[in-house]
């Protein structure tokens, strides 16, 4: 039976020792505590740092997380490459590998025409039989693609194969406008760290793939939306978006940098060295106040007290 790509499913930050290398036993605490706090699964993505991988590291980190994932959850593995060769090559290696999807961001390095788009994400979709999430990551990087265009895909191969991951700007009214489109069919995941999530929630999403930073924050919050308790969900919400607003001014260093701060911070990660060249570390006005943002959230994780639906 298919598994189902939907609920929590936390983006792996790539934990690197002293040596530059991956550090497989911050990985395997990484992914041990995101199951022990309610993750439906977890994938590898942009915030993995994959573009400052080498070839052989991608395809170890994905090989890995399936590994040490044990069964306990749903595998996403992003292959989003410069070529559509490369593309095919990492989505065949992550298919062999056990993940249960592929998820890709068009080339970045040049703005695509529409035939050039489809070609990549077409024969991508057609080369493993595992489905593909069509991420937009044009919030930080490459181009925006086109409701239009996400129909089309869904048109010719059908919802349980494709699943969107909409980025560009702006995020809940595309959600809105790529369901609509699609009358319903559309399977969409929220990528927006958890700033948008609770209007993202109210449009329809099946599922959200923030980082693993604030992960019980994001489970207890996706968890208290599902029984209808807006309440606890706002007070949860408002410290994820001071966190996540932090992150966002310094964009995708920004985020690695404070979401690896604070992993080492809970223990799990013995280091929050990212891979060189970046373009921002965290100075310690930011991080004062992302440690009064944190302790907040936690606070509130630590009160079960319920609020009432709302």
């Amino acid at each position: 039976m298919p598994a189902k790509i939907e609920g929590v499913l936390p983006i792996l930050h790539t934990p690197f020792d002293e040596h530059d290398n991956i550090d497989a036993e911050s990985l395997q605490r990484e992914i041990d505590w995101s199951f022990e706090v309610g993750a439906d699964g977890v994938c590898s993505a942009m915030v993995s740092e994959l573009l400052r991988l080498t070839t052989n590291e991608r395809n170890e980190l994905n090989r890995m997380i399936v590994e040490m994932s044990a069964g306990r959850g749903v595998l996403v593995a992003s292959v989003g490459a410069e070529s559509t060769k490369a593309a095919i090559e990492y989505a065949r290696s992550t298919e062999e590998s056990g993940a249960n999807a592929i998820m890709a961001i068009p080339p970045i390095s040049a703005a695509l025409p529409e035939s050039a788009l489809w070609d990549y994400f077409s024969r991508l979709a057609n080369a493993v039989d595992i489905p593909l999430i069509v991420q937009d990551a044009s919030s930080y990087v490459g181009a925006a693609i086109s409701t239009q265009f996400y129909v089309r895909l869904l048109d010719e191969f059908g919802p349980e194969k494709i699943l969107f991951k909409p980025e560009g700007a702006p995020i809940g009214p595309n959600i809105s406008d790529l369901r609509d489109a699609s009358a319903g069919r559309a399977r969409i995941l929220d990528g927006s760290g958890g700033l948008l999530l609770i209007d993202a929630y109210r449009r329809g999403i099946t599922g959200t793939m923030p980082g693993v930073d604030l992960l019980e924050g994001i489970v207890d919050l996706w968890r208290s939306l599902q029984s209808g308790n807006y309440a606890r969900a706002y007070e949860i919400y408002f410290p994820i978006c001071g966190i996540v607003a932090l992150q966002l001014q310094a964009g995708l260093d920004g985020f690695l940098a404070i979401e690896k701060y604070i992993l080492v911070r809970r223990g799990i990660f013995s280091s929050a060295a990212r891979r060189m060249p970046n373009t921002w570390s965290l100075d310690d006005e930011t991080r004062q106040e992302v440690d009064r943002l944190l302790d907040m959230l936690l606070e509130k994780l630590a009160d079960q007290t319920p609020n009432g639906n709302g």
